[in-house]
């Protein structure tokens, strides 16, 4: 499935963005304490309708336990979980109108893949007939009709993920949960289930709440992002908020690769600011969101794709100028990562997209270089 399946509206605005807009899920002040261990603490968060929202957070970080609470396998210590404006802290989790797909997708052995996706319906007690239709059509949109006959143990790991997918959406939840629900795929089939599971949720309309621990896997999924840390919402927002406007230096350094350099800032004025750094042993140049003052000090943060790197000094004089030498370099087919060290032995990475079909490479190991960037490439967060 390619990007041009998946269109956007350029200028609709966002359900999150229009004033008055109820959501579909509301997390208001919800805290989970087992005995001393704080899992999640106070954390309020909205989602929509519509939305592909994911979860983002490393082993610890409170995401699952979290997701566990949305479908009701945990009881919240304090706070409360309301979906489509229904408190549903309390309510047990085959009364909520969610279903949930598991990591390890669950799948009953002994049955085949039709068996596994009309289980739940069987349970409900619906008619045959609509069953095997619902299952049918099910089975179609995740393409798994010609192994409808097979058990789970003759399927690829990329083929258990669409039938435990099936299986959680035949019964047509207003709310889907899923545990990491890529992570069992390898690299290549991951990228490319990606596509499906967005093509999949934007057919369907279901509300998609995804948790991962996977920064590429959350930018690429998701409308929103959350970034969880020690049980709290870092930041929330779109993928391009969190990857390019980051809050703080956790959310910044979490969310791909960032170079961070100490710095004070010496001037600011019209939304741009000057910078020393002893790390950088140059003058810093960057554009400020909020205006600071004189002599405070934080971190530069500079992406590795919005460095350039040249064995000429570049021209220009809204770009930050930095002389090193390469001390590592990597060759991805595609791109070109290199490990710069600057005079005070400060490494900054930079990576540049091999547009020049060559087998040699402009810059090699201990050539003496330049890395710059433009003055709105950088941004600047507090300690």
């Amino acid at each position: 499935m390619s990007h041009e399946q998946l269109p956007k509206k350029p200028n609709a605005a966002e359900p999150w963005e229009i004033e008055g807009t109820r959501p579909l899920v509301e997390i208001r002040g919800v805290s989970k304490h087992f005995g001393d261990v704080v899992a999640v603490e106070d954390a309020w968060l909205d989602i929509y309708e519509k939305e592909l929202f994911s979860i983002l957070g490393g082993s610890g970080s409170g995401k699952s336990t979290l997701l566990r609470m949305l479908a009701g396998f945990e009881t919240p210590t304090s706070g409360r979980i309301l979906i489509d404006g229904k408190d549903m802290t309390a309510v047990p989790p085959y009364e909520r109108p969610v279903n949930m797909m598991f990591q390890s997708y669950a799948l009953f052995p002994h049955m085949s893949v039709e068996q596994n996706v009309a289980y739940g319906l069987k349970r409900e007690g619906v008619a045959k007939a609509e069953i095997a239709d619902r299952v049918a059509h099910m089975l179609d949109m995740v393409r798994m009709s010609r192994l409808a006959k097979r058990k789970p143990n003759a399927l690829s790991g990329g083929e258990r993920q669409r039938v435990a997918l099936a299986r959680s959406l035949i019964k047509r939840p207003r709310l889907l949960l899923l545990d990491e629900p890529l992570a069992a795929l390898d690299k290549k089939l991951r990228e490319h289930t990606q596509f499906e599971l967005m093509g999949l949720q934007d057919e369907l309309g279901i509300t998609f709440v995804v948790v991962t621990h996977d920064q590429e896997e959350a930018m690429t999924l998701s409308t929103r992002v959350a970034v969880m840390n020690d049980g709290r919402f870092e930041q929330v927002g779109t993928p391009g908020q969190v990857y390019e406007f980051p809050i703080n230096r956790f959310v910044a350094d979490f969310v791909g690769t960032i170079n961070f350099l100490a710095c004070k800032v010496t001037s600011c004025e019209g939304g741009r600011a000057e910078l020393e750094s002893v790390e950088a042993g140059e003058t810093l140049h960057a554009r400020l969101e909020q205006p600071r003052e004189p002599g405070s000090t934080g971190w530069l943060a500079v992406r590795p794709e919005k460095i350039f790197i040249s064995k000429e000094r570049p021209e220009g004089d809204s770009r930050t100028v930095l002389r090193g030498v390469v001390e590592d370099l990597g060759y991805f087919g595609n791109l070109s990562v290199y490990r710069v060290r600057l005079p005070s032995g400060k490494i900054l990475q930079v990576s540049g997209q091999n547009r020049v079909r060559t087998a040699r490479k402009t810059v090699e190991w201990d050539d003496e270089v330049f890395v710059s960037w433009d003055v709105g490439s950088a941004i600047v967060l507090d300690e």
